[in-house]
């Protein structure tokens, strides 16, 4: 296949590429089976991989997955139903990133810098983080900001950790994590101990800075990120699941793997102890314009991540039966969690259960200039909502500051 195909349905299409599902196995989580992928296919990898709980969105960065990492594990396929032809959106990125993404984007990005997806496990994670640029400088790898969103649409059940530790109580001490890091092989290390729970909440979302500690619950998340896939483990033992010492060194500078004090200076202190966290970093949808206004126009759309440079996402709801054209100032990844209908010229539904391998109607990227021009949505149903979640790349001019950065 050649970027031929993508000229050619960027022409025909307006500038929205379809995307094909990229799946994504952790040998540490246990997949919580509502991203629908059919069940027989939750282990489609290899049960030595570990079961998919994770669903890349518009992806151009591989999964950094351990031994047997595919080539093209993590990574978008653009697709089209008619050819049954397939391109790597990253490849298409590489060679007309200009037409996709804008030129004054690649001059000072250099591609498409962010990562989105849907996490899905039945329990809680490992408390981890994901270290700084700096941090990750010796290593040749970016660091990596994240943010939460929790769709309504995918959490009718919650399974049994509705719940997530953030940060480190504010008496806690580097000795007491070094402590616990002293005990990893012992079982449990204690680490929550130091930590606070926050009870999640469908329809809301929490955005985190690199070096903060967290260990996420058992609601699906939607999390928009930057483009890179590092972490380390402070953890030991998740329920009956032991954390390799692997986990935690994995993205640690080779001079510091046996230095637990380093390991803990990855940890940004005052962020991880504030007494305001939730203050700091919870995130309550913000409309993007009056409601009323919104609402006879026949939509409702809501800023859903928001306050970092790297990355923004928002919510589009267009009611039953109605017709909205949104515009946007950057290229975007969007996915639809309800309903069906029309996306631009191509159709847009919302799958029940999708087999592995299998292609569907519910993601896309639409290039900046389509964004700019307004993408036409309309809603086929007379009864219920077309739900789409879309992100986007760093410096979305529209993206509402947090108040405490403003």
């Amino acid at each position: 296949m050649s970027s031929s195909l993508v000229k050619r349905l960027l022409e025909r299409d307006g500038g929205i590429l379809r995307l094909a599902p990229a799946w994504v196995p952790r040998t540490f989580t246990n997949p919580g089976g509502r991203l629908k992928l059919a069940r027989q296919d939750l282990y489609a990898f290899g049960l030595e991989r570990g079961g998919i709980c994770e669903r890349w969105l518009a992806s151009t960065t591989k999964a950094d997955n351990g031994p047997g990492t595919t080539p093209d594990e993590g990574l978008s396929y653009i697709v089209d139903f008619e050819s049954g032809e397939r391109y790597l959106l990253k490849d298409a990125i590489e060679e007309m990133g200009d037409r996709l993404l804008g030129a004054e984007v690649m001059a000072e990005h250099g591609g498409w810098q962010v990562l989105c997806k849907f996490f899905d496990n039945e329990g809680p994670l490992p408390h981890h983080l994901h270290p700084s640029d700096e941090q990750m400088a010796p290593l040749g790898k970016q660091g990596k900001p994240e943010a939460y969103y929790f769709p309504p649409q995918l959490n009718v059940i919650q399974h049994r950790a509705p719940y997530t530790y953030f940060g480190l109580n504010p008496d806690t001490t580097k000795e007491d994590v070094i402590r616990c890091l002293e005990r990893w092989h012992q079982g449990d290390n204690g680490i929550l101990s130091l930590s606070r729970a926050y009870k999640l909440e469908p329809g809301t979302g929490w955005t985190i800075p690199p070096s903060i500690l967290h260990a996420p619950g058992s609601f699906v998340t939607y999390e928009p990120q930057r483009a890179s896939d590092v972490n380390v483990m402070f953890q030991s033992l998740v329920g009956d699941k032991a954390i390799p010492w692997d986990w935690v060194i994995k993205d640690v500078a080779p001079d510091k793997r046996h230095d637990l004090a380093a390991i803990v200076e990855l940890i940004d202190w005052e962020a991880n102890t504030a007494p305001d966290f939730k203050e700091r970093h919870f995130t309550p949808p913000v409309p993007v314009r009056d409601e009323e206004e919104m609402r006879e126009l026949g939509y409702r759309e809501v800023w859903v991540s928001y306050g970092s440079p790297y990355f923004s996402a928002k919510e589009l709801t267009v009611f039953p039966g109605r017709t909205v054209t949104i515009t946007d100032p950057e290229a975007y990844g969007v996915i639809a969690v309800q309903g069906y209908g029309r996306f631009g010229p191509l159709a847009v539904s919302t799958p029940t259960l999708i087999r592995f391998g299998q292609w569907t109607e519910d993601e896309f990227f639409v290039t900046r200039d389509a964004a700019r021009a307004g993408v036409t949505v309309t809603n086929l149903s007379q009864t219920e909502p077309l739900v789409l979640l879309k992100h986007f790349g760093p410096g979305n001019p529209d993206a509402p500051a947090r108040k405490q950065d403003k």
